[in-house]
């Protein structure tokens, strides 16, 4: 592909530097050499600017001024005083001792532990635009074995399969689960991808089923099945990936295992129904269907005495809630509890996540993988982007070292933009998201897997542990440590040497955990989920009914949401039982997600849908003139259709490949406390935990330049109508201590007070990422004009648990959003995006006074005491756009 070049002022950009996010660093003439265009200038992390002659060496560290070209004038003042400026050596000793890179003795130091000179490592470990916060090579102590497989109290089938795979002895974790679930006994069993969770639950499941139909290795001749277990995995492919590793435990038993979901084909769906098999695979949106719909496979789950779940850390927020009442409805039609057996990849709350999620206890059995090497890196970009870094080490590592790399992002645009990005760049690139269609997503992994693609950007969708084949780097962003042991364990699974890169951001936590990497190795991951969202329990109820009626005493437990389903016309009482109108009830199930709740908004180009966004984020991205990611391509939304008794749908056009813009929604929010549930004390301020309703107006959108990485956008188009849409939830409230000190030198003091609110909640939620294990993404924020009012809530609809986490741990938020703001070395008024900025801002990063934040954040850690108030003084101004 030839490269374009862009030409700003007479200097030239080549398609890299646009891509990296250097087609603003200008390049200019050199005061020493006269050199033309040999001067670059790099911004440094602290908003400072660094100016490089790529001839002479000379450099110089200056002030950041309105513009690069004032800041350049500065440059040549130093130049001429002739103190000022360095050659490129001198600079390097600065930007060691103000840790914008690392010391060379260091790096040094860091690669001399490994075997021999190793390309991808020194390339990236002595950038000069980075500074490695961290260097480790990861070597897991070999897990330990149990007994001889021999002394296992199981059929001699199994062990000779185990055998002739090479296994004499198990791992002391496998044994112990197996042991436990031939007691009876529910566990859920946390270990790395790849460490043998499978065969952990499979074996004493499959052992029990042959126990009980009193058969060891001879199928029952003509009699007609029934199902036993249900093995339910979050994806079709991660079930029918797995269903290999149960067939050849299961055959020597005659135990019989088949797969049935969505893409069952009808002629097979008919055979398992016609004689089930001991073992079903699933998912829990088939399960759900056919239990409402009544269907014969709803029956023959009647059956089942065990229910394994793999993957469980996957059924988070309003996934989990929904599966928590998917689960007591399969009990509830069986008329007797199932033992329960889920795996899941390292929690540290895994027990307590399990209680809430199956609704009882659960022994938790705890395991480690084992692996080739991996090298891990953590690395902040001192002089550049978070998207020029990962694309930087995705190209050494994909395309000139020849290593087949996951790169990983947390949100669609990221995963889209850095694929973008890479493939312009010549990498072998594919995104792997959901949104894409099943078929999409198999064929890129079918890709990777031959060795057609080099790299798949990825979001969460390829943590699990699906295979496909081999390998060797991932390039993570900020993620817990245990998610991020997790991405590690897709690396060197078949033995070889393997690495894993985190790239920091620009972002408060990265900024934070560069000056305190042992914070982020103990901060963990806590799973969550709030089986309580009255809008779950309201369709699912609903469900239930259609499963079978509700009698009067099942609904005592759910009276208020059976009242609801009356007054709606959906549920109507007929002789002591609550009897659902099917029409109407089907109506509203059948356009109903467990995954997920809202209405959703499919994705159109040239008629054929593509992909489909659920609201309320469909708002945000899918508005008229939105630039819309999919798939490594850029197109334009050309309409948003909403029709009454028709499915929204987002009509989508393409764009030019040259086209400078994506866009980024500005949004204007409203909350109203429906109900408060709790009350606390943190520090000196009183928090409320509460329901919520939250107005949601999409008033315009920003155009943000292509290769920036702007918080800001440059430019901004208002709609003539916004966009309205509201939605109940919930999170907690709390007035702010006033910055009356900042204020009192202030010249305009209502617009600091506003603005230091503003950047406190910025940070308080992105500050808190890892503090609650990543939940800030699953979290939407107000700052409520200059009442001090911020409220923290759950991005889903009704709730999913998030900002329960962040409630509870609060105490801590508060103090690591002091650190932070204290910490960062930038000298803006307004912060930067390492400190006070939040790319969810509704409000284009505007409003934001770091100054007052820092002081708002010291009175609240030094206890001085806030008041929410009654309910009509929470009130306040709408926020600023």
């Amino acid at each position: 592909m030839r490269d374009v070049i862009i030409v700003y002022s007479g200097r030239q950009f080549s398609q890299e530097q646009q891509d990296a996010g250097v087609a603003n660093n200008s390049s200019y003439r050199c005061p020493k050499c006269s050199s033309p265009h040999s001067v670059g200038a790099d911004r440094i992390f602290d908003g400072r600017l660094m100016f490089r002659c790529a001839r002479c060496k000379i450099c110089a560290i200056v002030q950041s001024s309105t513009s690069t070209d004032e800041s350049y004038l500065e440059f040549l003042d130093k130049c001429e005083d002739g103190g000022g400026a360095a050659t490129t050596d001198d600079l390097r000793l600065l930007m060691e001792q103000e840790k914008i890179i690392r010391p060379k003795k260091e790096i040094d130091a860091f690669l001399a532990g490994l075997e021999g000179k190793d390309p991808l490592l020194e390339e990236v470990l002595r950038s000069d635009r980075d500074y490695v916060v961290d260097f480790r090579s990861l070597e897991e102590p070999p897990p330990e074995y149990g007994n001889d497989v021999n002394s296992m109290p199981v059929d001699e089938g199994i062990i000779s399969v185990l055998k002739a795979k090479g296994i004499e002895k198990l791992y002391k974790f496998q044994e112990e689960a197996i042991k436990k679930i031939l007691q009876g006994n529910d566990v859920v069993i946390t270990a790395p991808t790849a460490s043998g969770k499978t065969e952990a639950f499979c074996i004493p499941i499959l052992q029990k089923i042959a126990e009980e139909v009193s058969r060891f290795g001879s199928l029952r001749a003509g009699e007609r099945g029934k199902i036993m277990a249900i093995f339910v995995y979050p994806t079709k492919a991660l079930g029918r990936d797995q269903m290999p590793k149960i067939t050849e435990l299961a055959e020597p038993l005659g135990v019989r295992a088949a797969v049935l979901d969505g893409d069952t084909p009808d002629t097979e769906r008919a055979r398992v129904l016609e004689s089930p098999p001991d073992i079903i695979v699933t998912n829990f949106d088939v399960i759900h269907y056919h239990m409402m719909h009544r269907t014969k496979f709803s029956r023959a789950l009647r059956t089942a005495k065990f229910l394994v779940v793999d993957e469980a850390h996957v059924y988070t927020g309003v996934f989990g809630a929904n599966v928590h009442h998917i689960i007591a409805r399969l009990e509830r039609l069986a008329s007797s509890k199932m033992q329960i057996a889920a795996a899941s990849a390292t929690l540290p709350n895994a027990a307590d996540f399990c209680k809430a999620l199956f609704g009882r206890e659960m022994q938790a059995i705890k395991g480690r993988g084992r692996r080739g090497r991996v090298n891990l890196a953590i690395i902040f970009p001192s002089l550049r982007s978070h998207r020029s870094l990962a694309l930087d080490i995705l190209k050494e590592a994909a395309a000139k070292g020849k290593h087949r790399t996951i790169a990983f992002s947390n949100s669609h645009l990221g995963s889209e933009l850095l694929a973008f990005y890479a493939a312009r760049q010549g990498v072998s690139i594919r995104v792997h998201r959901a949104g894409l269609t099943a078929s999409a997503r198999a064929g890129v992994e079918e890709m990777f897997k031959s060795g057609k693609l080099s790299a798949i950007s990825a979001t969460p969708t390829l943590e699990l542990g699906i295979d496909i084949g081999d390998v060797d780097a991932i390039v993570s962003n900020i993620v817990p440590v245990n998610r991020l042991v997790q991405r590690i364990g897709r690396a060197a699974r078949r033995g070889q040497e393997g690495y894993a890169f985190l790239a920091l951001g620009n972002d408060p936590i990265s900024q934070y955990y560069k000056s305190h990497p042992d914070d982020y190795l103990s901060d963990q991951e806590f799973a969550y989920t709030d089986p309580e969202n009255p809008f779950v329990k309201e369709f699912q109820i609903l469900a239930m009914a259609c499963d079978r009626p509700v009698s009067m005493a099942e609904s005592k437990g759910a009276w208020d949401t059976v009242q609801k389903l009356v007054s709606r016309g959906l549920l109507s009482l007929e002789k002591e039982r609550f009897v659902p109108d099917f029409k109407k009830a089907m109506a509203v199930l059948n356009s109903y997600s467990i995954r997920g709740i809202g209405s959703r908004v499919d994705i159109k180009l040239a008629g054929k849908i593509i992909g489909d966004r659920s609201l309320p984020q469909a708002l945000e991205e899918l508005h008229q003139d939105a630039i819309y990611f999919l798939a490594g391509r850029r197109y334009r939304v050309k309409a948003l259709h909403f029709e009454r008794d028709r499915q929204p749908y987002a009509e989508l056009e393409a764009i030019p490949y040259d086209y400078p813009y994506y866009t980024k929604a500005l949004t204007d929010e409203w909350p109203s406390i429906l109900e408060v549930h709790e009350r606390k004390k943190v520090f000196g301020i009183e928090v409320a935990y509460c329901s919520l309703k939250i107005q949601k107006r999409v008033l315009g959108y920003a155009n943000v330049e292509i290769g920036q990485e702007a918080a800001q956008g440059k430019t901004k188009v208002m709609f003539d109508q916004p966009l309205e849409y509201e939605f109940f939830t919930k999170g907690f409230v709390f007035r702010a201590p006033r910055p009356e000190e900042t204020m009192s030198k202030a010249d305009d003091e209502e617009y600091v007070e506003m603005s230091a609110f503003h950047a406190s909640e910025h940070v308080i939620i992105e500050g808190s990422a890892m503090i609650t294990g990543g939940a800030s993404q699953d979290l939407g924020g107000i700052s409520l004009g200059s009442s001090g009012l911020i409220f923290v809530y759950d991005g889903s609809i009704g709730g999913n648990g998030a900002s329960k986490v962040l409630y509870d741990r609060l105490d801590k938020a508060l103090g690591r959003a002091l650190r932070i703001l204290s910490e960062c070395p930038c000298t803006s008024e307004s912060g930067c995006p390492r400190c006070t900025y939040s790319y969810r801002c509704g409000n284009n990063n505007e409003y934001l006074h770091k100054a007052a934040a820092i002081e708002v954040m010291n009175r609240a850690v030094e206890g001085e005491a806030t008041k929410i108030g009654d309910d009509e003084e929470i009130q306040g101004d709408r926020a600023l756009v």
